[in-house]
């Protein structure tokens, strides 16, 4: 019901219903025997009037009144009397409800609640249902509500699913207490009113209504969007509001919803969002019907952290993507020394939610490498979290002093060495010695935890970087086996894999990186560059393309989109691409997209301007243009000068279609020989 009653433009469902059974007239009914009752705020009379069309249109019975309610002591004698009779009641929240703390919408869910007796009771005759983008830790609404599953129907949209749902608690509640029935009016059949000739000319005015709606108002209820229908036992995590009253708490909230996103990709039978694409709807008002179709998740889980010094209080909620209802909700209080308990507590009940059946070695995983230091925990957070917002070097120093003190706190915190070995390993500035140190701490994160796939992941980059191919195979084939739902371990053993001349593995785990971080830009660029190393062009540049429209001026991801247009023979979009040459990939591509053209002086001087960038260092890139300009003594020439070096960016050449000129040439054979490029 409104909490105000403004005049009604539409006749009302159930009062056509009344009247055409000879009941009594609408200012003294009840509501009618299985009726279901919409408790709603005025502003939101439109989404409640959507809502009322589906369920009518679906058969059910529903009290929706506009126009003659008007408060008072009548008021309250009615809505007492149709609260008491009505088989099914819905509370609607919104943004509109949280804004008023008064209301006769707020009058109608006490006495809903003070119906039932117990918590069973109420499940089954309350449906929460929320219309926009509100939160459900954070709605203001009777403690009743936090207990059951809730519903969203954004802005009153009400797919068939929902309509079948409330038709199956309506069945439910009749058989649960028949002593509600009414009896039928004097005069009236007995037989189930569906069989009479009253129903169908009930019917018939149903239909008239809900046809002047559609054709009338056609804003009203807009068509339902193409099915849906996202892998079983998909799931994304969100981003857990912070309920402290301190933003700067802000990196504790993404931090532990990271902590149970990494938990639930342990299981194998789920596939769980990366974080980069989950947490990119952060701050939005994007619904979880959008969320869930661009990530492709049949369920999300979002919830809230308030934190008190080592005391928290989570309140998380799963909900089912395609059809608005919950699955499962909770409210745990715990201190932070049990959060490694609590995270598995929670991927438990989550697995169970999804009917995946969660093994004791996957909750002895999702336990591996932590800590319960809550100090130490809260260092590694924010270092994390750090880690994650960082553009290129700037804040290397500042992440690695982050889990430097989470390891002075926990000097076992197997997951605080992983994290500081990537950290050590990101730093190019650092040299020979980062390298050593991130080797360092990497062994020493796998000594403490032999089956952390971090600790292996941060060993199988090292390896890449010093040529080791061979450890590197290895290492990534660990971390690949034990956290086969772990995007960036399948993104960077994809491209390498593909490097390392094993095609098909290696696209098959760059795909699934991308099918588990479709929102992340480097998901779409290294397999452009996985499909580039395959000689798959075309797919190349569609990968390519998607990247560019995550980060249209990302220099690098242009660049390599311009060799592939450039290999596929498309010289003119190759051109297009890299024609403004500011990084490293456009000025190669540019190099040899103008040579090929005949336009030899503009070859010549992108060339000159990567030497100038890039120095000694950038030996493979020349080795690659003289390849392509067809001077091949001049290629090998700057080939050795790479391996002399030890240049990381000669693990391409095994397989990078730049080098093809190259391959039959003795002087190239032995530098692959040299490189011991794994079978």
């Amino acid at each position: 019901m409104p909490d105000t009653a403004p005049q009604g433009i539409l006749p009302e469902p159930h009062k056509i219903k009344q009247a055409l059974m000879g009941e009594e007239s609408p200012k003294q009914a009840s509501a009618p025997q299985g009726a279901v009752f919409l408790s709603y705020a005025s502003q939101d009379s439109e989404a409640a009037r959507r809502i009322c069309a589906a369920l009518c249109a679906g058969g059910i019975e529903v009290w929706f009144d506009k126009s003659e309610l008007r408060g008072g002591d009548a008021w309250d004698r009615q809505i007492r009397q149709q609260i008491h009779d009505c088989r099914l009641f819905i509370p609607i929240i919104s943004a509109a409800t949280e804004a008023r703390s008064e209301g006769y919408f707020r009058r109608e869910w006490k006495l809903a609640v003070d119906r039932t007796h117990d918590m069973s009771e109420r499940k089954a005759f309350i449906v929460p249902t929320v219309i926009d983008d509100t939160a459900d830790a954070q709605a203001d609404v009777p403690d009743a509500f936090r207990a059951i599953q809730w519903t969203r129907l954004p802005a009153g949209a009400t797919p068939p699913g929902f309509v079948a749902h409330v038709r199956q608690l309506l069945a439910r509640e009749l058989e649960r207490s028949p002593q509600r029935s009414r009896p039928p009016a004097a005069g009236a059949s007995a037989r189930p009113l569906r069989s009479t000739p009253i129903w169908a000319a009930l019917a018939v005015l149903a239909i008239a209504v809900i046809a002047y709606v559609l054709i009338e108002k056609p804003w009203v209820n807009p068509p339902l969007p193409a099915a849906f229908a996202p892998p079983p036992h998909s799931i994304a995590v969100l981003p857990f509001v912070n309920m402290s009253g301190d933003r700067t708490q802000e990196y504790f909230s993404d931090g532990l919803a990271e902590e149970l996103l990494n938990s639930l990709a342990e299981v194998n039978e789920l596939q769980v969002a990366a974080r980069t694409s989950a947490f990119s709807f952060k701050g939005t008002s994007t619904d979880i019907g959008t969320i869930a179709r661009k990530l492709n998740v049949g369920a999300v889980l979002e919830g809230s952290v308030r934190r008190s010094g080592n005391t928290l209080r989570i309140t998380a909620q799963l909900i089912n993507a395609v059809t608005g209802f919950h699955l499962w909700s909770h409210t745990y209080d715990r201190d932070l020394t049990d959060v490694l308990q609590l995270q598995s507590e929670i991927a438990t009940a989550v697995a169970g939610a999804l009917k995946v059946r969660l093994l004791a070695d996957v909750v002895t995983k999702i336990e591996l490498g932590g800590t319960r230091n809550p100090r130490a925990f809260d260092a590694y957070l924010r270092a994390s979290q750090l880690y994650q917002e960082s553009q290129g070097n700037k804040d290397g120093d500042a992440i690695i002093a982050g889990y430097g003190e989470a390891i002075r706190l926990d000097p076992d915190y197997a997951l605080a060495y992983a994290g500081r070995s990537l950290a050590f390993a990101g730093q190019q500035s650092g040299g020979s010695d980062y390298l050593e140190r991130a080797r360092a701490d990497a062994r020493h994160a796998i000594a403490l935890a032999p089956d952390l796939a971090d600790g292996h992941l941060a060993l199988a980059v090292l390896a890449e970087e010093t040529l080791d191919f061979t450890a590197a195979t290895s290492e990534y084939e660990r971390a690949v086996a034990l956290a086969p739902g772990n995007a960036r371990v399948l993104r960077d053993y994809g491209f390498f894999t593909v490097s390392m001349g094993k095609t098909e593995p290696g696209l098959a785990a760059a795909r699934r990186a991308v099918r588990l971080d479709p929102l992340n830009f480097n998901s779409h660029f290294w397999l452009g560059n996985s499909l580039t190393a395959a000689r798959r062009y075309h797919e190349a540049i569609r990968a390519f393309s998607d990247a560019r429209t995550l980060a249209p001026n990302d220099t690098w991801n242009n660049g390599w989109l311009g060799v592939a247009y450039y290999l596929s023979g498309n010289l003119p979009d190759a051109l297009k691409t890299c024609e403004r040459a500011a990084d490293i990939p456009e000025l190669l591509c540019a190099a040899i997209t103008y040579d090929r053209l005949g336009q030899r002086e503009d070859a010549e001087g992108a060339l000159v301007k990567l030497r100038a960038s890039q120095g000694e260092e950038g030996a493979v890139s020349y080795s690659w243009i003289y390849a392509q300009w067809g001077n091949r003594n001049r290629a090998l020439d700057y080939l050795e000068a790479a391996v002399r070096r030890r240049n990381p960016w000669l693990q391409f050449i095994k397989t990078y279609p730049l080098a093809d000129p190259l391959r039959e040439e003795p002087r190239f054979q032995a530098v692959v020989r040299e490189l011991k490029f794994p079978d």
